[in-house]
């Protein structure tokens, strides 16, 4: 009775009457809290002379079930779980299903045990590894497809550190069984090495934990699926595409190439020995589909085929991981040598059949300016073949510049001359593997004109001909408007390669561009492609040969704004930002209106894309900059509307006030020497003042902190003569923002309002004088809540700041003050010692460093009797093992008691030593060198003197990070918009080092702060370095 209730709702939430499936889907929701609920709906699975419609339908109610009744494992539980007796009655019953003669009852049965799995195994369900790999072993083609693709989803995610190993001995043997088994479909072959990759891949995660396990596991496994995958790979893969109905032999060779990538990532030394025969055999398959691609995604001839399963299989799913591994191999070292035996060209050959442009690129692109903008931008492009080509074209080149470089001229070369033969032959489609060369050489522009640029430095001749192409080629390209893609790929390659034109033929080219871009018959890529160029010209231009088309191309590009949108809209805004920076006299009064209104329309529609807002801000300050009368059209035009929006915008909409707060801070960086002028602060204040009292949006006041501070760094005056209608000046109002930062519990203004206290204080600090005390203890009393690092040091820093200027007066005021029984100068001290080697950024870092020596030399009684944190204890129970959050909880870390000036020391030892050192120096000069197990041994001398990169590529990482590590932990490296005032003060020009060794030697020879004893009481390392410092001194 039960299954025939079951089965009638199930057959009625197929009804197409509305009322009728909703009263089903209802009913079945209530017969779920029966206990044997799921047994009914197994039954009818499992039960072959029922409807196969029925079937599926109860198949899918059951895992509907397993979510809602099972456990409350599951997030979507309501209740009502079965009992023990009966669950254990339904895993059976499911399991049994994976052996169903019906391959959709299989697949639907394996996602529902997949979910019981996730919950039971392996507490309440301990027997049923032994069951699946049972079924493997049971050489039954369904019972072999069921039990796999459960497999597919239980290693990837249920097995731990410890069951791993384990099961890997028992499963991957079977797996290799069926994979070398002829019986069972491609598909189901094509899951064993699926599920191989994923125990690669847990191997990988556990080789720490049990190494000796794993280096067994990969001596003795390994060997015999490489060897298996060498045997596969070498068989000829148009046998896998001869079949017009169905391609499923591609599933194998997809799941090989997949995991090859892997291993080489995770286990490389394992491949090392035939890694050859795997990139001639990648090779060899790009070179043998070709004719395969062409027919099915270049000329449409056919439809693709779909799989045995009833889903298609796409060539480029296999043509995608053949290149991500040939990528994967080329950035490491070990296919130097392959590339060497004459594999490049054939290689880059293949590379540009592979990125031309398919049927479905050209019916996209040509109708969707979006999707065409998107496509070759590498933080929004969807991945295809023709990317995984570009980026295996990045690898080559950085590996093997000159050799890369050539081979694209011989292979350029040849693809004008197959281009010229197909037109000639009346061929429509002639002009793709053209475009397609165009695109892939411009993909590596960059790379390729540094190339250039050093082999012509070095007496060389030229590995490449780009001259030839601006000069012989791309004229004749541009005038090929029957063929849209083909003429704007010859702009955007113009573009790309414009530091080799001269100033006279980039006009020329430029000229062309703009032409475009006024023409009301040129199509979408035409039309985008000009743009781009547009914008490579202005990027890398000479400002001189661009002056005549700034203002011409800026009128034309406003039109775009109010018509485009999404990528389109971005590339338009950013070309108009490049343009905007051209430098000269030629943007009026009248242009740069009609440009504010137009950004203004954009971030009207646009005000929650943070990307849009990035870029007009950019725009905003480039105008208000460019010069002082532009300035004032730019203000008087946006600062109304911005103001108002401040105040006007809703509280459920904070993205609005946000923004437009944001926009006014361009204004405020773009004003001249002179100041905001008159009436800025006046216009903006009483709404930005009245928002961020009330504002409870994080972004909001973090913006409105971060503008309030670019006022006064530009016109402090304007803001300390400002008052409203009831004589509140606006200091009170900053500093009445301040008080509602430290009162509250969101500390995540972290350092824009330690910013904000710097500046006021450097700035206005004869008019803070009178509040400093209570600003000072409000700021001290925080401190003693505060948890973030950040937020830390927005409080400690301003300290910092006055201590190294007003020493004495600021230590006094801290004694004086009691907080909770403590004094101010306990809690600062004890704060900043803590948090001291975490301070981020190079200003505050140094200011820090210096305002400690100055407490040092103090001498002061207070300071040198307190106590606090010195080195990390190290116990034997928590030595070598990771203090996770939970066992710090158990077992805090305990610290060694010092005096103050002891702890002082350590600080600043510490900031001398990594004070631009790029190797860990120890106390006796010694540097350590650390195994490495990256399978890159065989690196170039030139490599292993640079830790695996060329000179030159060290030399950028070098620049990149700075001293100290100083572009990953400065603000003002890191942000283009440099604080100039902190860029430029004296503690940023000092030569750090160099003070603090005199510091050092000054308070050995007088002893200062009982120094011998201090030093006395560090540890023998910094003892050694306190020595190494006087000693050279003298």
């Amino acid at each position: 009775m039960a299954t025939s209730e079951v089965a009638q709702y199930l057959t009625a939430t197929l009804s197409p009457d509305t009322n009728t499936r909703i009263a089903a889907e209802l009913g079945l929701a209530e017969y779920f809290t029966r206990p044997d609920a799921g047994l009914s709906l197994a039954h009818i699975i499992l039960s072959n002379n029922a409807d196969m419609a029925l079937r599926q339908s109860a198949s899918i109610a059951l895992r509907k079930y397993v979510r809602e009744r099972w456990s409350p494992y599951f997030p979507s539980f309501k209740g009502s779980a079965p009992p023990v007796e009966t669950k254990a009655q339904l895993r059976e019953a499911v399991f049994h299903g994976l052996s169903d003669p019906d391959r959709k009852i299989r697949s639907l049965c394996a996602h529902t045990l997949s979910s019981i799995a996730n919950c039971d195994w392996p507490d309440e369900y301990p027997d049923l590894l032994a069951s699946l790999i049972g079924l493997l072993s049971s050489g039954s083609p369904a019972s072999v497809h069921g039990a796999m693709q459960v497999f597919t989803e239980f290693i990837k995610s249920d097995l731990t550190e410890d069951q791993i190993l384990p099961v890997l001995r028992d499963l991957l043997p079977v797996l290799m069984q069926i994979l070398g088994s002829l019986e069972y479909s491609a598909p189901t072959r094509a899951r064993t090495v699926s599920v191989f990759r994923q125990c690669v891949t847990a191997l990988f995660m556990v080789k720490d934990q049990h190494p000796q396990g794993v280096k067994e596991a990969v001596a003795t496994v390994l060997p015999t699926w490489l060897e298996a995958f060498k045997v596969l790979l070498n068989m000829d893969p148009l046998q896998d595409v001869a079949n017009a109905s169905q391609w499923d032999g591609l599933t194998v060779r997809i799941q090989i190439f997949k995991t090859l990538d892997s291993l080489h990532t995770s286990f490389p030394r394992a491949l090392a020995p035939s890694l050859s025969e795997y990139l001639t055999a990648s090779l060899n398959h790009l070179r043998v589909l070709y004719p395969t691609f062409l027919h099915y995604y270049l000329s449409a001839s056919e439809p693709v085929p779909s799989s045995s399963e009833g889903e298609p299989i796409e060539l480029p799913e296999l043509l995608c991981p053949i290149i991500d591994f040939l990528s994967s191999v080329t950035r490491g070292s070990k296919g130097r040598e392959w590339l060497g035996h004459d594999n490049l060209v054939p290689l880059i050959s293949s590379i540009f059949n592979y990125v031309q442009m398919t049927d479905d690129d050209v019916d996209t692109w040509a109708n969707n300016a979006n999707a065409f903008v998107a496509q070759e931008e590498d933080e929004t492009q969807a991945y295809s073949v023709r990317v995984a080509g570009f980026d295996l074209l990045g690898s080559l080149i950085d590996k093997s510049p000159v050799h890369t470089t050539a081979s694209f001229q011989v292979t350029l070369e040849q693809v004008m001359h197959v281009s010229e033969q197909a037109r000639s032959a009346g061929n429509p489609d002639w002009w793709r593997p053209l475009e397609a060369a165009l695109a892939a050489i411009g993909s590596q522009a960059e790379s390729v004109l540094d190339c250039i640029e050093d082999e012509q430095d070095s007496g060389r001749s030229k590995p490449i001909d780009i001259d030839f192409l601006l000069t012989n080629v791309i004229p004749s390209i541009l005038g090929t408007s029957e063929f849209p893609f083909l003429q704007g790929r010859g702009f955007v390659f113009a573009s790309q390669y414009s530091k080799l034109l001269p100033l006279q033929s980039a006009g020329q080219y430029l000229d062309a561009a703009v032409q475009v871009l006024e023409s009301s018959e040129a199509g979408i890529p035409v039309k985008i492609s000009a743009v781009k160029a547009v914008h490579n010209f202005c990027q890398g231009g000479d400002d001189s040969a661009l002056v005549p088309f700034a203002p011409r191309i800026a009128k034309d590009l406003a039109p775009f704004l109010l018509t485009t949108s999404e990528d389109t809209l971005s590339l338009v805004l950013e070309t108009l930002s490049v343009v905007i920076e051209v430098q000269g006299t030629w943007l009026t009064a009248e242009l740069a209106g009609s440009l504010v209104n137009a950004s203004l329309e954009v971030w009207n529609k646009n005000n929650k894309d943070p990307i849009f807002i990035s870029i007009l801000t950019d725009i905003l300050t480039s105008l208000s900059s460019s010069s002082s009368g532009i300035y004032e059209t730019v203000v008087k035009q946006a600062l109304p509307h911005l103001s108002t929006a401040i105040t006007s915008a809703k509280k459920e909409e904070s993205w609005i006030a946000g923004s437009a707060i944001d926009l006014v801070s361009s204004l405020v960086k773009g004003s001249p020497q002179t100041g905001l002028g008159e009436g800025f602060f006046a216009l903006l204040a009483p709404n930005l003042f009245s928002c961020l009292s009330e504002a409870e949006d994080r972004d909001v006041l973090q913006n409105g902190i971060a503008c309030l501070t670019l006022i006064i760094r530009k016109d402090c005056n304007q803001l300390l003569s400002w008052h409203d209608g009831n004589g509140r000046s606006g200091l009170e109002g900053v500093l009445s923002l301040v008080a509602r930062m430290l009162d509250s519990q969101d500390e995540s203004g972290g350092l824009q309002i330690g910013d904000l206290i710097i500046h006021l204080l450097r700035r206005a600090g004869e008019a803070v004088f009178p509040v400093l005390p209570q600003l000072l203890q409000a700021m001290v009393t925080r401190m003693t809540n505060a948890k973030t690092a950040t937020f830390l040091q927005s409080l400690v820093i301003p300290f910092a700041f006055l201590i190294n200027n007003q020493r004495d007066t600021v230590l006094t005021l801290l004694e004086s003050m009691d907080i909770g029984g403590r004094s101010g100068l306990d809690i600062l001290i004890q704060t900043w010692c803590e948090n001291a080697e975490t301070f981020q950024g190079f200003w505050p870092s140094r200011i820090s460093t210096l305002a400690l020596t100055q407490l040092f030399l103090s001498e002061r009684k207070s300071l040198q009797n307190l106590t606090v944190k010195g080195d990390i204890i190290i116990r034997p129970e928590t030595k070598n093992v990771i203090m996770t959050r939970s066992r710090t909880k158990t077992t805090p870390h305990e610290f060694t008691p010092v005096s103050f000036p002891v702890k002082a020391l350590k600080i600043i030892l510490h900031d001398l030593q990594s004070g631009g050192e790029s190797a860990t120096v120890t106390a006796q000069g010694d540097v350590y060198d650390v195994d490495s197990d990256d399978g890159d041994d065989d690196w170039t001398e030139e490599e292993k003197l640079h830790q695996g990169f060329k000179e030159d590529e060290f030399a950028f990482l070098s620049e990149m990070i700075g001293p100290k590590g100083m572009a990953f932990d400065n603000d003002e490296i890191l942000d283009d918009n440099d604080d100039e005032d902190l860029k430029n003060d004296p503690v940023s020009q000092l030569d750090l080092q160099a003070h603090l060794l005199t510091f050092l030697r000054d308070c050995a020879t007088h002893n200062t702060s009982d120094f011998t004893a201090t030093v006395d009481q560090l540890t023998p390392e910094e003892i050694l370095v306190i020595r190494r410092v006087i000693n050279s001194g003298h």
